[in-house]
């Protein structure tokens, strides 16, 4: 379905954060590596990081090959010291942190609120919810030193709306959202932005998933739903990521930016 896709990947936002420090969690693939591809073709270095570090490693060097500036970073989200070290490594790296866009995240297992297991629910709010809130604690800390910079953290639309059987995700994707906008409240009037995105239905290595787990049909009647008539592509949400953390949001605080093709609606 990618063909859909309006948004082709070299023309977003072209070279608009020449000499900007960028880092992306989750970026060895889906969402997570688009965005940092389009950070890189904005003109900004980007630090890549994702618990796979092969992974990461090879989509970095991918994009070093093409002439950009990149490094890639083990990290688990989860793992406070993990992020910790993310940070001062991409500081240490690059002198300083402009963009950050906290991506990593996992779906839960599909049960009933009376059948999810404590197993799934640490898994998933580990990743998901405190990883966030890790991530941003420790971007913070670099960007208030700064006294400027944008975070963009990605919600869902299983952060506005109910969903049976994956109360866990949901659960974890509303409290981004309640995270993003209380520190854009403490952050707003010191220089830092901070914004969310919520993405629909997107063709992902996530929807890959929930193809191989049998979970097809459910998929396809999601897709029944969504006014624009498809999937979205990974560039779509890449594009609106640097759309918030440029100086063409300057005036957009504490918003969550749901793409979804309408499917909210």
């Amino acid at each position: 379905m990618h063909e859909l896709c309006i948004i082709q990947k070299d023309d977003i936002l072209m070279k608009i954060m020449e000499g900007k420090v960028a880092l992306v969690t989750g970026a060895a693939s889906g969402l997570g590596l688009a965005t940092a591809k389009a950070f890189t073709r904005a003109g900004a270095v980007v630090a890549m990081a994702d618990w796979d570090e092969k992974a990461v490693q090879y989509a970095a060097d991918q994009l070093a090959a093409e002439g950009y500036k990149t490094m890639a970073i083990k990290c688990d989200v989860s793992n406070d010291q993990q992020v910790e070290t993310m940070v001062s490594k991409t500081v240490a790296a690059f002198g300083r942190l402009d963009y950050a866009y906290n991506n990593a995240g996992v779906q839960n297992e599909l049960a009933e609120a009376a059948d999810q297991t404590i197993e799934d629910f640490e898994r998933v709010n580990n990743i998901n919810y405190r990883g966030i809130w890790s991530c941003m604690k420790y971007e913070l800390q670099q960007m208030r030193k700064q006294g400027n910079g944008a975070i963009v953290n990605c919600s869902s639309i299983g952060g506005i709306r109910a969903g049976a059987q994956r109360g866990v995700y949901h659960g974890a994707k509303h409290g981004v959202i309640g995270l993003t906008i209380s520190a854009a409240v403490e952050y707003a009037g010191r220089g830092i932005r901070i914004n969310s995105v919520s993405p629909g239905l997107f063709q992902t290595a996530m929807s890959d998933q929930m193809i191989a787990a049998g979970q097809k049909e459910a998929l396809d009647a999601m897709l029944k739903t969504v006014p624009i008539g498809r999937l979205g592509c990974a560039e779509e949400i890449a594009s609106a990521v640097l759309f918030l953390c440029s100086d063409a949001a300057s005036m957009i605080v504490g918003h969550n930016l749901v793409v979804d093709g309408g499917i909210t609606l």
